[in-house]
């Protein structure tokens, strides 16, 4: 018969050769049971990923729309402060330029006041270089008040002079002593005055 081994049990009737066929058909099965295996573990850790996505989608998919919802108002908060900051900061760009215009036009006053004073002692050499001037300056924004005969305004005019009148209407500019001026609507210098009333 054959050898009695403790492991293997060996028929000395058999074909030699069936020995290695036996251990090939074992490698085969060890190998499609690790790969069933291996197959068996791969569907665990899909199922997991598969658990693991449906949590995301469910709640943690809200707290991230949440979260997203949360830095889209940031975004926009930000971007309209922005907005808001050029704005301002043309804008106050915007009055500089005007305020330095006006200190200009302000320097420019007793000129013109010499001009007019020049032009009422009859120096007509003046009169081209006075209508230059206040034809710059106009186009610029400056509105040269004419008070005769209007009501007295104190934004507007300042009275050193006054006349009683005979009733008691309201008080009017008689005569301008010295000329007011305007600078885009506000006022520059105000009109010296004589006031009736």
């Amino acid at each position: 018969m054959g050898s009695h081994d403790k492991e293997t049990w060996i028929d000395d009737t058999a074909d030699p050769g069936a020995a290695d066929d036996t251990v090939t058909l074992a490698a085969e099965a060890a190998a499609v049971a690790a790969a069933a295996t291996e197959d068996l573990e791969l569907d665990d850790a899909e199922s997991d990923a598969e658990t693991e996505t449906d949590a995301v989608a469910g709640g943690d998919l809200s707290v991230m729309a949440a979260e997203r919802d949360d830095y889209r108002d940031a975004l926009l908060r930000v971007k309209a402060d922005f907005d808001n900051y050029r704005k301002r900061v043309a804008k106050d760009q915007a009055a500089t330029v005007e305020r330095a215009a006006e200190k200009i036009v302000v320097d420019l006053l007793p000129v013109l006041d010499a001009c007019e004073a020049a032009l009422g002692h009859g120096a007509s050499d003046v009169e081209p270089v006075y209508k230059s001037l206040v034809d710059v300056l106009e186009k610029g924004g400056l509105t040269r008040m004419a008070p005769e005969g209007q009501a007295f305004d104190p934004t507007l005019h300042e009275a050193v002079l006054h006349e009683p009148a005979d009733d008691d209407d309201e008080i009017v500019v008689l005569d301008s002593l010295r000329t007011g001026y305007l600078w885009n609507g506000r006022v520059l210098r105000p009109a010296m005055v004589k006031v009736k009333g």
